[in-house]
């Protein structure tokens, strides 16, 4: 049968559409879990205050952000991975509804500090368009593939992370393995053909030209994926357990929409206290050069790092590195609203075709990342909400490697959607 639901008419049209059965109840959240959310607690209090102390103001503010980011991102479970999965394998796509309006949110606030030049802590906001060749359209499907078989996006490894999911971690070694192999291998990529330059709207058609076309596009995404949810009548997502009333802003499931504001907002606050927008994959080649440093190798001789800004960021503390801090940010405030919420939980054992899976999707997220410019995040959300042509290619080549990334996954005992689910 086909359900629809009583939200309001801006929810009903990004995230209602026909499906194959009702969704099921949310179940309550389980117990706090004091001892995570008291390390947790006192570890992002006594970071931020250490940051703020040492490095400054700048460096402070952009920790808090990503702790905040870190509670968003695992309240409303705001990921890229199950919407694109979802999307493709069953045609559900609600989750790919609710990234327009993160997108869309996000394109307006930064079109407001970009076209103002307004910034904190003497930043001035400096957006560029990402070059446009073979290594993005190469990157973003590998990216793709990684992050199907990996379980997790950039942005959804640092949460999960953060919440305590093993298998994860192992995704996130990966993803630093691959992001230094990389870094080593740079020569062979760095002559691929592309446009260096990129292309940004706004240098054609300014900022708020720029913005309404980034917007009507937006709603062309909504408006297709309505039609697709409509023809195919997939399964349901899954219902989150949730606390209920006032207790549900610290410890429940927050609507999809509310979580794709609230991270829109934080994605500007990036852009207005640092000057460039939000990334994630940078951090993760710079913490594993600098571990290869503590084991005596010197990664500062591979061309990689003999730029002037990659050569002073592996010089400088993480602590002045503004990916490292919103992802240590990230992971830390995704410790917080998992253990608040009882879900922060370790497991003992997992299927080895599934740690394979894991870590293989790592290394591939880490190459496609730094081949692409990027990540979900700093390639595509950030592309998209600053109006760079290449935001909106990285999509479509991540779409294509997330149809082979699902092709890939029973290789490796990883189940997909069907329309016959109860839930997808």
């Amino acid at each position: 049968m086909s359900t629809t639901d009583d939200r309001p008419a801006a929810g009903n049209f990004l995230l209602s559409s026909p499906t194959s059965c009702a969704a099921p109840l949310p179940a309550p959240e389980e117990r706090v879990k004091v001892v995570p959310l008291v390390i947790a607690g006192v570890l992002a209090i006594g970071l931020s205050w250490y940051v703020w102390a040492a490095y400054g103001a700048k460096f402070g503010a952009l920790l808090v952000i990503g702790l905040f980011l870190g509670l968003a991102l695992f309240h409303a479970r705001f990921g890229f991975t199950s919407a694109w999965r979802q999307l493709v394998a069953v045609g559900n796509g609600q989750g790919v509804r609710a990234h327009s309006l993160l997108l869309g949110t996000a394109a307006t606030l930064i079109a407001l500090i970009a076209s103002t030049g307004i910034g904190l802590f003497g930043a001035t906001p400096k957006i560029t368009a990402s070059p446009i060749g073979l290594g993005l359209f190469a990157g973003a499907a590998i990216f793709a593939i990684g992050m199907q078989l990996g379980g997790s996006c950039a942005s959804g490894t640092l949460f999960a992370v953060g919440s305590g999911q093993s298998t994860i971690v192992l995704t996130l070694g990966g993803f630093i393995a691959g992001s230094v192999l990389f870094t080593w291998a740079y020569p062979i990529f760095q002559n691929w053909p592309q446009i260096s330059s990129g292309i940004l709207l706004s240098n054609y058609v300014g900022w708020w030209g720029s913005w309404a076309i980034t917007i009507g596009a937006l709603l062309l995404v909504v408006l297709v994926t309505r039609l697709v949810q409509a023809r195919r009548n997939p399964p349901p997502t899954d219902a989150v357990p949730t606390a209920h009333g006032f207790a549900r802003v610290f410890r429940g499931s927050w609507p999809l929409l509310v979580g794709a504001v609230v991270i829109a907002v934080l994605a500007a606050a990036v852009v207005l206290v640092s000057g460039g927008t939000w990334g994630v994959t940078f951090a993760f080649a710079l913490w594993g050069a600098k571990l290869l440093q503590l084991l005596g190798l010197h990664p500062e001789t591979w061309e990689f790092w003999q730029s002037a800004s990659n050569a002073k960021s592996l010089a400088s503390p993480i602590w002045t590195d503004k990916t490292s801090l919103t992802d240590i940010g990230v992971m830390i405030g995704a410790a917080v609203a998992a253990a608040a919420a009882g879900a922060w939980k370790i497991h003992s054992e997992i299927p080895w075709r599934t740690a394979v899976a894991a870590v293989l999707g790592g290394i591939l997220m880490g190459i496609g990342a730094r081949l692409a410019g990027g990540c979900n995040i700093g390639a595509y959300l950030a592309g998209v909400s600053t109006g760079s042509l290449s935001g909106w290619l990285w999509g479509i080549f991540a779409l294509a490697g997330t149809w082979v990334g699902l092709k890939l996954r029973p290789l490796f005992g990883l189940a997909n959607p069907i329309r016959t689910d109860s839930i997808c």
